[in-house]
């Protein structure tokens, strides 16, 4: 069904209980209402046909030289009431309306043939039916054949109100539907139950895997039962093996860095000592190659540990070193740098993917600042839903005309070479931040210079 194929798997599980349950329910409720309907028109008709032995009989102890002038009859007063839907009538086959004797109650009308009598038909056959009486009421009735021998053959028909068996049968429809909406009821609580408790393991890996994504364990823990048990053993696995390979990944990106970086500063060594302007160039060029290993190393390093499972980062922590940091570092400026941060903010991701991204957006503001810079923290939406953070990073320096702003966060673009740096931090922060599914745009500040706004997933996002 294509409207549960987005649905948990409660829903689906509760939504088909119901509907076999229902189905079951309504087809064993017409089938259990046929029968009781068959079994109170037999016993109905078993009634009658008691009426009808007592007319036989009559018909065979009565004197056959009086017998179409004395009446017959039945001990029960309804038959004598004027129309009151019991009727009794014998005559012989295609007899005159006048030769066919009938209880007080059918007056002078007569009851209908279930069969016509110019039919062949075997004599003693009971015939059973409904049909329409003399005051338009439904009635059930009961025709029987008799063969008295030299006394000749007669019809015997015997009716009763057809409401009478409408009534019985619409009561214990009544009745069953009752019992079967309780029976539904309690059917549905139970499939209710059976759900929540067998689904259960489900929710408790559940609740242990958000867990380990918010950083809060390392590994599924708990007994599981037999069938669930097996999962959780591969995704330990899997997370061990995940584990591996990103500390593999962590130690070849620190022998590469090592590696490369070495050679480079004999070269800028060996460069410093020799005169000419071959060694100058090879010093540019030296420090080119270092800024470019540096960059593509942080990348790598950063790609390999983006989105980690369980890496959680405390916000408040990292911005408070990072402001010490950078307020040693530009001490001589007597900047006056003020930080917003709400406690209990924490960042999806690795510790030192947040200091780059945050450290580079401080020294940034701390270059061009005047003598203020601003740091807040707060909670943002994305557009998918998931929680995020937002922090700004503001400066009272010159700022950055709009145009300006998006050639600024491409690799090594630099508006004023007089200032320190490589071009390379807003740069680092942008593709950090995409590895997070984060962004990072640049506005105009509160103090008149740069605000820099660095969107990254938070805790549960």
């Amino acid at each position: 069904m294509k409207v549960l194929a987005g649905q948990s798997i409660a829903v689906r599980l509760a939504a088909s209980a119901v509907f076999w349950s229902l189905f079951i329910l309504l087809i064993a409720g017409l089938i259990l209402s046929a029968l009781y309907r068959e079994t109170t028109e037999r016993a109905f008709d078993q009634r009658l046909l008691v009426y009808a032995n007592d007319l036989a009989s009559d018909l065979v102890a009565q004197d056959p030289a009086d017998a179409e002038e004395r009446d017959l009859g039945i001990g029960d007063p309804r038959f004598d009431i004027p129309l009151s839907g019991w009727y009794w009538e014998v005559g012989r086959p295609r007899a005159e309306p006048r030769d066919i004797r009938s209880s007080k109650s059918l007056l002078t009308g007569q009851l209908p043939r279930l069969v016509a009598e110019e039919e062949n038909r075997r004599f003693g056959d009971i015939r059973r039916g409904y049909a329409e009486g003399p005051d338009d009421r439904a009635l059930r009735l009961v025709e029987r054949d008799i063969d008295l021998g030299e006394d000749g053959r007669y019809v015997v028909r015997l009716a009763g109100p057809a409401d009478e068996i409408d009534q019985d049968v619409r009561r214990f429809v009544f009745a069953l539907t009752v019992t079967f909406a309780l029976l539904g009821l309690a059917l549905g609580s139970s499939t209710l139950l059976q759900i929540r408790f067998g689904l259960a393991p489900l929710l408790k890996l559940r609740s242990a895997l958000s867990e380990i994504r918010r950083g809060q364990s390392e590994r599924i823990l708990g007994e599981y039962p037999r069938d669930i048990a097996p999962l959780a053993q591969e995704l330990n696995l899997l997370l061990d093996t995940n584990r591996e390979i990103l500390q593999r990944a962590r130690t070849q990106v620190g022998n590469l860095a090592h590696a490369l970086k070495t050679p480079l500063s004999v070269i800028v060594n060996e460069a410093d000592s020799a005169p000419g302007g071959v060694a100058s160039k090879v010093r540019e060029q030296a420090a080119v190659m270092r800024d470019q290993v540096t960059y593509y190393l942080d990348r790598a390093r950063a790609a390999a540990l983006a989105g980690t499972l369980g890496a959680i980062t405390e916000v408040g922590p990292v911005i408070a070193g990072l402001v010490r940091t950078f307020e040693k570092i530009y001490e001589g400026k007597h900047l006056q740098v003020e930080v917003d941060v709400p406690s209990a903010v924490r960042f999806r991701g690795e510790r030192q993917d947040l200091e780059e991204m945050v450290g580079n957006l401080i020294d940034n503001a701390c270059k061009w600042a005047a003598s203020r810079v601003e740091v807040r923290v707060g909670s943002a939406a994305r557009e998918d839903g998931r929680n995020a953070i937002e922090i700004a990073v503001e400066d009272d320096g010159p700022g950055l005309p709009e145009s300006a702003r998006t050639e600024m966060l491409k690799r090594g673009r630099r508006l004023d070479e007089t200032k320190p740096g490589s071009g390379l931090g807003l740069s680092i922060v942008v593709d950090l931040a995409g590895l997070y599914q984060g962004t990072l745009r640049l506005d105009q500040g509160r103090l008149g210079g740069l605000c820099a706004v660095l969107n990254l997933p938070g805790d549960g996002g």
